[in-house]
């Protein structure tokens, strides 16, 4: 019954189950505990005690190119990546395409405390990072005891 319970026997098994999923459908995911298989841009989501943090991957996009919204508490990130393959035409043969190509979009739901006033986005070397600040009822505060 220990063994059942034994935490480097449970993560070994799961690590083989994903390695068999990824076999099966010819992905290979970071963690089982990752997003859906494809999802683009890949999003790192944090928070500060001012402000929520939203960076997506998305390289090899024009920044013009890229629309940010909220609404109703949903985050959406939207745009279109132009295929990678320059100079290619009808002779071209593709034995390989790895990388992500076409329209996305990203839908992220955000916590109550976050203000859709305080929100700024800005796209640097494949990028994007979006900073939403909290609204000041949400934010910790002191409180002095007299």
């Amino acid at each position: 019954m220990s063994d059942l319970y034994s935490g480097t026997d449970l993560f070994s098994d799961f690590d083989r189950l994903q390695r068999q999923m990824a076999s099966l459908f010819n992905t290979f995911p970071s963690s089982i505990r990752a997003s859906r298989l494809g999802t683009f841009p890949a999003v790192n989501l944090g928070a500060t005690d001012d402000s929520i943090e939203i960076v997506a991957f998305a390289p090899g996009i024009d920044a013009a190119a890229l629309d940010v919204s909220i609404d109703k508490g949903v985050l959406s990130i939207s745009g279109e990546r132009k295929p990678s393959l320059q100079g290619a035409n009808d002779e071209t043969r593709i034995y390989a395409q790895e990388r992500f190509s076409g329209a996305f979009r990203r839908v992220i739901e955000l916590p109550q405390t976050a203000d859709p006033d305080k929100v700024q986005a800005r796209y640097e070397n494949g990028c994007l990072t979006i900073t939403i600040g909290k609204r000041e009822s949400s934010k910790p505060r002191a409180i002095s005891v007299q």
